[in-house]
């Protein structure tokens, strides 16, 4: 079967993935994200929450869409749970991820190049995300959101990748590609 992953629509699939990655962005920015920065003062669980789940996502849909539907599902919920308008900045930092991953076709681990593109896109995307969230929400001014809280966010992004490769090794070996009919 010639699969061409980064054509055409959406499958089935690939929606019903959206909603377990969508919940899995919900209950990773209720709980571990919240809990992170209680403890250390820093959104570093935040984007590991938001990254983490796009990452892993965009492996195995491997479509531009989905990250994006996964942002924006998992943020508007997210927010109407809670009342967290900081996911404003996630929602953006999930869109842009899933534009700059065009660049490697959504295949991250298709060679050095896209692992190495891949974790700059995402410590770029959190990053901005960073900056939307310190200049909207936060009250450190400009500067203090591009260098401090900016900063942090783009260690956060780094750290979801560091996590997210080891994990996609494991499901890789898994075989758990063979859930859309890929080898």
């Amino acid at each position: 079967m010639n699969v061409q992953s980064n054509r055409g629509i959406l499958k089935t699939v690939d929606v019903a993935l959206i909603g377990v990655f969508s919940a899995m962005w919900i209950v990773l920015h209720l709980y571990f994200g919240p809990l992170g920065f209680q403890l250390l003062h820093l959104p570093i669980f935040c984007d590991i929450s938001a990254f983490l789940t796009l990452i892993i996502a965009v492996w195995i849909i491997g479509k531009f869409g989905g990250a994006s539907t996964i942002g924006i599902i998992g943020s508007l919920i997210v927010l109407g749970i809670r009342s967290a308008p900081f996911q404003i900045g996630f929602l953006v930092s999930a869109i842009i991820f899933d534009v700059l991953c065009l660049a490697i076709r959504h295949k991250p681990l298709k060679g050095t190049i896209n692992v190495l593109a891949l974790s700059l896109f995402t410590i770029i995307s959190a990053y901005i995300a960073g900056i939307i969230i310190g200049v909207l929400f936060m009250t450190g001014g400009v500067y203090w959101a591009l260098t401090f809280w900016g900063g942090w966010h783009a260690f956060g992004g780094l750290l979801s990748v560091i996590i997210a490769l080891p994990i996609i090794g494991a499901l890789e070996k898994a075989g758990v590609r063979t859930l859309k009919g890929e080898t």
